[in-house]
């Protein structure tokens, strides 16, 4: 499962960093408001501040998204939603926004998929091709000398669902409830992560190549622009041969 291919992407990395920090802000600020400011008594905002430390994210903008949400700023009334449709190709593609203007955002999500060969579809048409689901990742180069088998009898011992192993990384999957748990009781086995979160994983994938490869780059990067889009979830891949075609 390649869960870092568009973000690897080079090129706009400074503005999308930009981007994410925007995002993340926004995601902090909403699971403050919704479970409290202490992120060991709210799941949602310890994962969201892992998040954004993962990127560096400067403390003073996370305590900020806390403090505004907790009282100390203007209250903004952002909503969840999924847009679901089709990318080119008949790829399914799951779109997670936080939104103060649902008329707004689903007008925009809309043009996106029309304008780059897809199509937004009734909510629930491609969920179901997608688990929701926990994932550590765990850098290979920082532990070299630990092999799979133990990686992977601890990462289940710790109550883990399955390992995923590539040759840059291990990415442990769990119960998205269980994610924290199991990152904590790996941690007590020195174990550091590159990453934590919650994510939707396709059931399958599809390799995609040509001029549908191109489009959904280009609908991936339209997403990544628009500061209402926080995350977004697909069934597609493609091969390092064809991302090195398209440059």
């Amino acid at each position: 499962m390649k869960f870092k291919l568009f973000k690897d992407r080079k090129g706009k990395a400074d503005q999308a960093k930009n981007n994410k920090f925007v995002k993340l802000a926004r995601e902090i600020y909403v699971q403050a408001r919704k479970g409290g400011p202490n992120p060991e008594a709210n799941f949602g905002l310890k994962t969201a501040i892992a998040s954004a430390r993962a990127i560096s994210m400067p403390v003073d903008n996370i305590e900020r998204a806390i403090k505004k949400a907790t009282g100390g700023g203007e209250e903004v009334d952002y909503e969840e939603i999924y847009y679901e449709g089709y990318g080119s190709g008949g790829v399914a593609i799951m779109v997670k926004c936080l939104t103060d203007n649902r008329n707004r955002t689903a007008a925009d999500v809309r043009s996106i998929y029309n304008k780059r060969g897809g199509n937004m579809g009734e909510s629930g048409c491609v969920s179901y091709m997608f688990d929701e689901k926990g994932i550590l990742v765990i850098d290979r180069e920082a532990f070299e000398d630990l092999d799979e088998d133990t990686v992977m009898m601890q990462a289940l011992e710790a109550g883990a669902e399955d390992l995923s192993v590539s040759e840059e990384s291990y990415e442990i999957l769990t119960h998205p409830h269980e994610l924290e748990t199991v990152k904590g009781e790996l941690e007590t086995h020195g174990y550091t992560f590159t990453s934590s979160e919650v994510r939707w994983i396709p059931q399958n994938t599809i390799d995609v190549q040509g001029e549908n490869a191109e489009k959904l780059l280009k609908m991936m990067d339209a997403f990544e622009d628009n500061d209402d889009v926080q995350d977004v979830f697909t069934n597609f891949e493609i091969s390092d041969e064809e991302m090195d075609r398209i440059g």
